[in-house]
């Protein structure tokens, strides 16, 4: 019986030491605007940071609720990673502008990184990128 149980804890030691190895990402959204909607946070890596077509490594849909939320990201690859997330008031599932070309809606970067105004777009993968490390990670993201 011990020789078993000896069997069964080497076999599962490894896929212990996996599940340990991930990373978990803790997102403290602030300054969230009383007009309700989602929040809308994904998760890129370098290559599909950029592209807007491209999908991210993960995503999360939460309430939006005023003023502070915490979102958790389900376990990812220990990592370097960049967030780009918005308050989607009308819940229509894209990021609005006005007229003008400007956000009408909340919006926010990993380490709070602004947009490039000189070239009227979103900050580089460089300027929002956080290296995620085993276990539990922390970020606080302010909406503009």
């Amino acid at each position: 019986m011990r020789k078993i149980a000896l069997v069964c804890a080497l076999l599962l030691t490894p896929a212990l030491a996996r599940a340990q190895e991930k990373a978990v990402l803790v997102v403290t959204v602030q300054h969230i605007s009383s007009k309700g909607g989602v929040l809308r946070l994904a998760l890129y890596d370098r290559k599909s940071f950029a592209d807007d077509d491209s999908a991210p490594i993960i995503d999360k849909v939460v309430a939006a609720k005023p003023w502070t939320e915490i979102v958790t990201f389900d376990p990812v690859p220990p990592g370097t990673y960049a967030v780009k997330m918005f308050q989607d008031a009308n819940r229509n599932e894209r990021f609005d502008f006005d007229w003008l070309g400007i956000p009408a809606e909340r919006y926010g970067f990993s380490n709070n990184a602004g947009p490039d105004w000189m070239h009227l777009a979103p900050p580089s993968f460089d300027a929002a990128k956080i290296a995620l490390k085993p276990g539990q990670n922390a970020i606080s993201i302010w909406l503009h």
